[in-house]
């Protein structure tokens, strides 16, 4: 069924688990993802982020995102992640998205405050919800993992009071992408930010991150955890072990079809995996 984040994230900082996004911008991911939330019985977020929309266009993956959304038989968000301008930040709501994430963290603060405020005006007469970040979470292979600009309190209420959003992505030592050393995730941070911000908290840069700090951070607070690296490592390496399997010389159409399914299967594990970690198991 087809819902916003809302009808998921609320639960979930209530009963301290979290609920995962994985972004799916193909159908080969999409499958995977939706068959391990529905043998789960998890609520699943799916959906996928402007810098994707070279490899899955809007219009051609959006359609087979929202109806897959609506037939599955647990609670799937369609989210569009890192939204980085007001017009694929729209085109995404009128393609059905039920959220998106407007991302201006790389602005100056009062820019980013007031073009937040203005798309989650938007976004909430479509009746989707909407995620905001403050605090910039940047690209762990450009080293900002650990030097990143951290949320403070003090802004994280101002911003999550005169923006309306409803999911609020923060910076605590987290990155985008393959981590270059063990991140410094601030646990101490999420939980002062759980304590003092009434929405639920988001973080970014999921792939990569140890089980000890999934549990620890969902532990203090965050409700919802961004995964997109750690799919596309797992059905690479399952589309290399199937090409190494193949006579490259005599390829026959069970060899394509039997590396499609191989890649689904790499990455539906994946999935899984995570689900249990985030405690959401279950909770569908």
């Amino acid at each position: 069924m087809l819902v916003n984040l809302d009808a998921v994230l609320k639960k979930a900082k209530a009963e301290h688990y979290a609920v995962g996004l994985f972004n799916t911008h193909d159908t080969d991911m999409l499958e995977a993802a939706l068959a391990a939330a529905e043998e789960a019985r998890s609520p699943i977020i799916i959906g996928t982020a402007e810098v994707l929309l070279p490899y899955g266009d809007l219009p051609l993956i959006a359609p087979a995102l929202v109806a897959a959304a609506k037939r599955a038989t647990v609670p799937v968000v369609v989210h569009y992640d890192h939204g980085l301008t007001f017009e694929k930040t729209m085109e995404a709501l009128k393609e059905g998205f039920s959220s998106v994430m407007y991302d201006a963290s790389a602005k100056d603060y009062e820019t980013n405050v007031a073009e937040t405020a203005e798309v989650t005006k938007i976004a909430h007469a479509f009746g989707a919800t909407i995620e905001g970040e403050i605090g910039h979470v940047g690209l762990a292979q450009e080293g900002d993992d650990r030097n990143g600009q951290y949320t403070t309190v003090e802004e994280a209420v101002d911003f999550q009071t005169k923006t309306g959003v409803d999911a609020l992505a923060v910076a605590v030592g987290n990155a985008h992408g393959v981590y270059k050393s063990k991140p410094c995730i601030q646990l101490q941070r999420i939980a002062e930010l759980n304590a003092a911000v009434k929405c639920p908290l988001v973080m970014h840069g999921g792939s990569g991150l140890s089980d000890d700090d999934f549990k620890n951070a969902i532990e203090r607070g965050v409700a919802k955890m961004n995964i997109h690296t750690d799919m596309v490592c797992a059905g690479m390496r399952a589309m290399y072990e199937q090409c190494d399997a193949h006579n490259r010389d005599k390829i026959v159409t069970w060899d394509y079809l039997d590396t499609r399914k191989a890649k689904v299967e790499a990455i539906k594990a994946v999935v899984a995996r995570k689900l249990q970690l985030f405690g959401s198991v279950g909770r569908a």
